[in-house]
């Protein structure tokens, strides 16, 4: 059973909710932000890395070992803080279970969207193409918004057939 992502009207988590952390050197700061801020409203949080800025660190070595860890952790879900989430995503994406979405900014619909109809379960940041808040907004809704089911599990069982 997945865990409530859903926060309260102060803003803290209802339950203690397990959130994968990983990035890359563009993403760093950005992504130190988000760590401390989810970690004031209760989320329990692993980061995969970097846990330091390094200019010439690559985002395989962090973005795949957390990828397969989400892949076998039920309930939880992952955020990727890097320059622009793309390759990250296609990285991410080649592991089985896992469903990266991207945002760059602009409308949060397509974040909303992701969740409702894909069942996203890694949101990649493009630290490069928002704001702070920008990417705050993005994630509560992220975590905010749970999957519809319906017609979208049965177009997610044709998609997951691609990886047996």
């Amino acid at each position: 059973m997945e865990m409530s992502l859903n926060m309260n009207k102060k803003g803290k988590s209802k339950k203690t909710a397990r959130l994968f952390l990983a990035g890359d050197h563009a993403g760093f700061k950005l992504k130190e932000i988000i760590k401390s801020y989810l970690a004031k409203k209760g989320f329990t949080l692993s980061d995969f890395g970097p846990l330091e800025f390094d200019n010439k660190d690559d985002y395989p070595d962090y973005v795949i070992p957390m990828a397969k860890k989400l892949a076998k952790t039920n309930g939880a879900r992952g955020l990727i803080i890097a320059g622009s989430g793309q390759g990250e995503a296609i990285a991410t994406n080649k592991i089985k279970g896992i469903r990266a979405g991207i945002y760059h900014g602009g409308s949060n619909k397509i974040v909303k969207t992701g969740r409702e109809h894909d069942d996203t379960n890694i949101l990649c940041i493009g630290s490069r193409f928002m704001s702070e808040s920008e990417a705050k907004r993005a994630i509560n809704i992220f975590l905010n918004t749970e999957f519809q089911g319906g017609r979208h599990s049965r177009r997610l069982k044709k998609v997951s057939r691609i990886l047996k």
